[in-house]
């Protein structure tokens, strides 16, 4: 019998979904489950294929060609290292195992230095865009050695969703690196997601929109500068009617979001570079707020708001949330450059946006402009210094002075605006920050009109 190529371990939605690319691309799988029902259901669904079930381990091990392949779609953490656990002892030196869920960097770092201590290869690889992108075509961000980068790669350029720039998958860097730019991609996620909730807000409730309207709005704007996919999928959600009340489903739906925490570890991340993620923080306060339905209730009950005031246009909003996308995406390339230099990991910025252009949950149209600047200047500290890049400040000033002059919470787009604002001042107020930080603990400072690389000194205030 003939060895499988490649060995999918977890046939959940992505695992299968991934499985089933695989094979359709040419490439035999061996295919194993915890619960014995779900591979064999897995088998019978799709009979002819070029599959082998596996119900054990050593099973699985043996019916694979060496050297051994094998990728895991299982949950993140302890479930993952007790995993490796059961396959060390059954691996041999230059097989490589990959780790496809959603796994803390820092954690596929400690990964990878066990599994190269037994002469194997530990990838970190993110796979984006969900259920239908694991089917047809993913953004895939594998981390590791470039050995098993070079052993992989051909499954995965050939599984990976394409673009007019390729296909939209790229050797991130060594151990950590794939589920770092994974963790940031998903962080970008969270600020586009809120930007979009308060740009539907604002012509909800300060344009009176319906969700008809709305959905032509987005449709439109999904054929210009803004086009990307959660553009395209909000205006067909503004479409979808409720069959139990015959209204737009997304007014049944209860203000609530969720997070799985990957926001939060940019967040986190970004505080340990110091490098300000500000519009990303917004995006997870503004989901932590909403899970507060029940005091928001009653404080909605409290607090009056003010009186309507200002104008708006359709293509404020549009200029607005344009802008505040950008400070966004500066932000997240801006820590990918951060951790790259942390942990010597040589991120290619020009490749990250250029996997990012189709198959994962922010593509867009955008980050072919994010690609083009990263072409001019490898090095380009922040993409807001791009000279092709440009904002329409005056539109996005009188979205946020409307929405605060109207009571309408616009977090990440303030946060996004003041970002902007900060980026652009040469002389910021923390002079005097640092004038009361020497005041009160001797943290000393050093003066503006001594040069760069003037002393620090202390000051007797008293």
């Amino acid at each position: 019998m003939a060895q499988s190529q490649f060995a999918m371990l977890g046939l959940g939605v992505m695992g299968s979904n991934l499985a089933l690319n695989i094979e359709d691309h040419g490439f035999t799988v061996a295919v194993w489950n915890r619960e014995h029902e779900k591979t064999d259901r897995f088998i019978a669904e799709n009979a002819g294929k070029q599959f082998t079930a596996t119900r054990t381990l050593e099973e699985l091990v043996a019916a694979l060609e060496r050297p051994r392949k094998i990728m895991m779609m299982i949950k993140a953490g302890s479930p993952v290292d007790q995993m490796l656990g059961q396959l060390l002892p059954l691996l041999e030196p230059g097989d490589v195992v990959i780790d496809g869920g959603n796994s803390w960097f820092k954690d596929t770092q400690l990964r990878a230095k066990r599994l190269i201590d037994h002469g194997l290869h530990f990838v970190g690889s993110g796979v984006s865009g969900g259920e239908e992108g694991a089917r047809f075509g993913p953004s895939l961000m594998p981390g590791g050695t470039r050995e098993s980068w070079e052993s992989i790669r051909p499954v995965f350029e050939a599984i990976a969703a394409r673009s007019d720039s390729g296909p939209c998958v790229t050797y991130c860097g060594p151990d950590g690196a794939g589920h770092f730019v994974k963790m940031v991609h998903n962080g970008i996620e969270y600020g586009d997601m809120q930007l979009i909730a308060e740009a539907y807000d604002l012509l909800r409730r300060g344009l009176g929109m319906s969700a008809a309207q709305l959905a032509d709005v987005f449709d439109e704007w999904n054929r210009g500068p803004l086009q990307s996919f959660l553009i395209e999928i909000t205006a067909n959600i503004f479409r979808k009617i409720d069959p139990e009340s015959g209204a737009p489903l997304v007014d049944k739906i209860l203000d609530k979001a969720g997070q799985k925490g990957t926001g939060k570890w940019t967040a986190q991340v970004a505080l340990d570079l110091g490098v300000p993620v500000p519009t990303i923080a917004a995006a997870i306060d503004g989901r932590v707020l909403s899970s507060m339905k029940d005091e928001r209730v009653v404080a909605s009950g409290r607090f009056a708001g003010p009186k309507p005031a200002g104008s708006l246009s359709v293509d404020d909003v549009h200029n607005a949330l344009y802008a505040a996308k950008i400070c966004s995406y500066a932000q997240g390339f801006a820590l990918m450059q951060a951790g790259s230099k942390e942990w010597n990991w040589n991120i290619d910025l020009r490749e990250i946006a250029r996997i990012w252009k189709a198959g994962c949950i922010i593509r867009a149209k955008f980050l072919d402009s994010i690609m083009r600047a990263f072409e001019r200047r490898a090095d380009l500290p922040n993409l807001l210094l791009d000279p092709d890049l440009t904002l329409a400040a005056d539109a996005w000033r009188r979205c946020v002075t409307f929405a605060q002059s109207n009571g309408i919470a616009v977090p990440a787009f303030a946060a996004s605006l003041a970002y902007f604002d900060s980026y652009r001042t040469a002389n910021l107020p923390q002079n005097l920050t640092q004038a009361q930080r020497d005041y009160f603990g001797a943290h000393t400072y050093q003066r503006n009109d001594k040069g760069a690389d003037a002393p620090f000194i202390h000051t007797d205030w008293s």
